[in-house]
């Protein structure tokens, strides 16, 4: 892919930026002095000489190149020189950032120094979420008929997106090493629990650490995700007819993240109900497992379940996402998660809990 950093598109990106007549633009690599010993880099700088209103200026172009140390994505490296734009004026000595831009698809180099934030604008779907069925099952514990052919049609969607696989290892590696340790998973959501439960998330996360080098060579394992497939992001609308929303965490991931994140769902309304996994949310646990193992194929899923299991029972059971739930059952979630990072293979068809 050729360099978008082209002296005509620096010459308008420049005259935006400082708002004045720019010329004699000349751009010129500065990766081998940079990078000097070092066997690798983040990215190659730019050296960029011009004229602003006549007078000669120098500046630096600095990127991320797509690559491992959590820059894969886009997201990834847009956030890395957010952060530097942001914090390098605040650091005395340091040199100063001028702006942070984007490149959009035709060429054209956007300037986004002055913003604060950054949102997104997506479509609006009708819809009411799945979280609504199961609210009302919890209430009159009656399954419908309804309920088998949702739970049915989402098993279905999971084994489909399953189905496409990724090919970079590194990226299953990385997704496993943020489920453990990323601001948002298991030692994110410990972090947000009281004091008093520090004995047992002390427990979790040890035997999680284990799970994390027992699992995490497993790239023959890496598909397309969700990757936060709960009831709230279901919308639904007549029948089984559903859309998604709020994908999270990358592409690219394990099946069992997606699995686990809907099904631990019925045992979690189940025991609000009634304390135990029982009538139709326990037809539902077993039918949602077993419909997507069967269709899948996949013989190896309950082999690495446990950890993300962990990671949803943290948050049901989390007195910041669930204030009002009963602390005795707050406690027994716990216990079900130590005991299911303490099996070698998950056993959906005995719970104890």
């Amino acid at each position: 892919m050729p360099s978008p950093f082209s002296p005509q598109a620096l010459e308008a990106y420049l005259a935006r930026v400082h708002g004045g007549a720019v010329g004699a633009v000349r751009v010129t690599p500065l990766g081998g002095g940079r990078q000097g010993d070092k066997g690798y880099g983040y990215g190659i700088p730019l050296r960029v000489d011009y004229t602003l209103e006549g007078q000669p200026r120098r500046a630096v172009i600095e990127s991320v190149r797509p690559g491992p140390f959590g820059h894969e994505h886009m997201s990834d490296r847009a956030q890395s020189l957010l952060w530097a734009h942001d914090a390098f004026g605040r650091l005395p000595r340091h040199v100063a950032s001028l702006d942070v831009g984007a490149v959009r698809k035709s060429g054209r180099l956007e300037p986004l120094g002055d913003a604060e934030e950054l949102f997104m604008l997506a479509e609006f779907i009708e819809g009411r979420e799945y979280a609504d069925d199961l609210l009302r099952l919890r209430s009159s514990g009656k399954l419908l008929s309804q309920d088998e052919v949702r739970a049915d049609a989402l098993c279905d969607y999971l084994v489909e997106i399953h189905k496409l696989r990724g090919s970079d290892a590194g990226l299953y590696a990385r997704r496993i090493r943020e489920l453990v340790g990323h601001g948002e998973c298991i030692f994110g959501v410990d972090d947000s629990y009281p004091r008093a439960f520090s004995g047992i998330l002390q427990k979790i996360e040890e035997k999680c650490i284990g799970w994390r080098w027992k699992i995490n060579d497993r790239k023959d394992r890496l598909c397309q995700v969700h990757g936060d497939f709960h009831p709230w992001n279901i919308l639904f609308r007549e029948g089984a007819d559903f859309s998604v929303l709020d994908r999270s965490r990358g592409e690219w991931g394990e099946a069992a993240d997606d699995v686990t994140c809907l099904a631990l769902n019925y045992l979690f309304f189940s025991l609000q109900r009634s304390g135990r996994l029982e009538g139709g949310f326990e037809k539902l646990w077993r039918r949602f497992w077993e419909r997507y193992l069967e269709r899948s194929g996949d013989a190896q899923l309950l082999e690495v379940a446990a950890p993300f299991i962990a990671f949803r029972g943290l948050v049901m059971a989390n007195p910041l996402w669930y204030p009002a739930l009963d602390e005795k059952l707050r406690r027994r979630l716990l216990d079900f998660v130590l005991d299911a990072l303490s099996q070698d293979r998950f056993d959906f068809t005995r719970v104890r809990v």
